[in-house]
């Protein structure tokens, strides 16, 4: 029952959202936050151990002058800890140049406080290449900054500072931005031979092995990424000026992300992006980037319906997304799916945030998205909408597809927010695939222009809740 309208062109929409009953859809709604499902998984995320034994890397010839490149001392700290049998690689005080890292099994590299590992900026430091990932698809290309394949039992922790040093004079020109330093005539990620030369190779499946880039591509690497790793934690560092993607989990299980502070506004700076992983936990961090705070990923197009794993068993707790196009975002990278997610206890507030809660996907894309339970969220102000899903997003590419996407059960309780921005709820689903199951229970928001924008829509339900000081309760079956 409606106890107070809606405005009459949102009352239409709503009404046209779903001409059909589907009760099989109306059975899966979940009315409550499934807390005994968040804790269980929680405590099976156990944190990686590591033997007694520290390998400074000052020891292994490390100068910390912010000039001598630190590359090859900060590597024979790594294999001696790993030789070993593992413990703490240590970073002390002070300021340390180096190419990029690469971590070994049961290798803390521990960052004390006042430390501060600087990166290079240039490109020829990123090599040999390795197999990596740009924006949901597979290549060979420059080294991650701070990078792990197949390995277990591996960390980043401590008090220190990861500076990736990148700017409008170097990295950050590469997305061909003029927001971002880019002047027409420089070279570009949107250059023919660049980002569409990868994404036509990912369509016709050309082997990895065989799409390589690096030197004259202008595809900027990752941040910290473990690949195909089990067992991670990255705890207690300051991440700032982002070439790409910060914290970019890919293929991996068991990964625990705890009292991480990001500041870093660069283009495609997303904070972290959980792509193919499972059993990860985001808790107790800050946020300040310039893309979406959290995005969680699955594979881009016709290469993540082949990788075919999905990203499952997220929590993100306890955070603060400050600057961002999202706060908890899903997609738009998310083809081979997207399940479970609980998001608790969160705050976020900023004039540039532009979303709280955000899901994105398109016909190109295609995907699932199935559980995504959030709850305790506190937002100062949002600019567009306080849950924003699409499944007509639109990239640079422009590409047109029919990989039909899904969307299911979604709960938002107990939300306050103080300025809503445009929407309460942007929901825009495909005729032939509605978006099903939005609960809102236990919601306040205010300051808010519009109630709603919905458009193929099942089983849209409000349960005490408050838009502009006014009861707004309502249930489409």
């Amino acid at each position: 029952m409606l106890k107070i309208a809606f405005s009459f062109a949102a009352m239409v929409l709503l009404m046209d959202c779903s001409s059909k009953k589907s009760t099989d859809a109306a059975a899966n709604l979940q009315e409550s936050f499934p807390m005994d499902r968040m804790l269980k998984l929680e405590k099976s995320i156990a944190e990686p151990k590591f033997r007694n034994a520290t390998y400074n890397i000052v020891d292994f010839g490390a100068v910390p002058d912010g000039k001598t490149m630190a590359t090859s001392s900060i590597k024979k700290a790594i294999e001696k800890c790993a030789k070993d049998g593992g413990g703490k690689v240590v970073v002390p005080n002070g300021k340390f140049l180096t190419g990029p890292i690469h971590l070994d099994n049961n290798v803390n590299l521990h960052l004390e406080e006042g430390a501060e590992l600087l990166f290079s900026t240039n490109p020829d430091d990123y090599y040999p290449l390795v197999h990596t990932s740009f924006e949901g698809l597979q290549l060979m290309n420059y080294s991650p900054l701070i990078y792990a394949k197949g390995k277990k039992n591996i960390a980043i922790t401590g008090k220190g500072t990861l500076n990736g040093q990148a700017s409008t004079e170097n990295w950050w020109t590469w997305k061909g931005s003029a927001n971002y330093g880019f002047v027409k005539g420089m070279p570009s990620q949107l250059d023919e031979n660049n980002l569409p030369a990868l994404m036509e190779m990912a369509d016709k499946n050309v082997p990895i092995a065989q799409r390589i880039f690096g030197n004259g591509r202008y595809l900027r690497p990752n941040f910290i990424e473990p690949f195909e790793c089990e067992n991670v934690l990255i705890q207690g560092v300051k991440i700032v000026n982002a070439p790409f993607w910060i914290l970019h989990p890919m293929l991996s299980k068991n990964v625990i992300v705890d009292g991480v502070n990001i500041q870093s506004h660069g283009p495609n700076n997303d904070g972290c992006d959980p792509e193919y992983s499972q059993n990860v936990l985001i808790k107790n961090s800050v946020f300040n980037t310039g893309d979406d705070c959290i995005a969680i990923k699955a594979g881009r197009d016709e290469e993540g319906r082949r990788v075919g794993i999905m990203t499952e068993n997220v929590i993100v707790r306890d955070c603060k997304m400050i600057d961002g196009h999202g706060g908890v975002v899903i997609g738009s990278e998310m083809s081979a799916g997207v399940k479970n997610v609980f998001v608790y206890n969160n705050f976020m507030d900023s004039p540039e945030l532009d979303r709280a809660i955000r899901l994105k996907t398109n016909k190109v894309r295609g995907g699932m998205v199935d559980g995504l339970y959030v709850k305790n969220i506190t937002v100062g102000q949002v600019k567009e909408a306080v849950l924003h899903i699409t499944m007509d997003y639109k990239d640079y590419s422009q590409r047109v597809g029919n990989a039909i996407p899904q969307i299911r059960n979604i709960l938002m309780e107990n939300i306050t927010v103080k300025n809503g921005g445009k929407y309460a709820i942007f929901a825009e689903g495909l005729e032939e695939s509605k978006i099903q199951n939005i609960i809102f229970k236990n919601v306040t928001i205010d300051q808010v222009k519009s109630n709603f924008k919905v458009k193929n829509v099942e089983h849209l339900k409000l349960i005490n809740t408050i838009i502009n000081g006014v009861n707004t309760e309502y249930h489409q079956n």
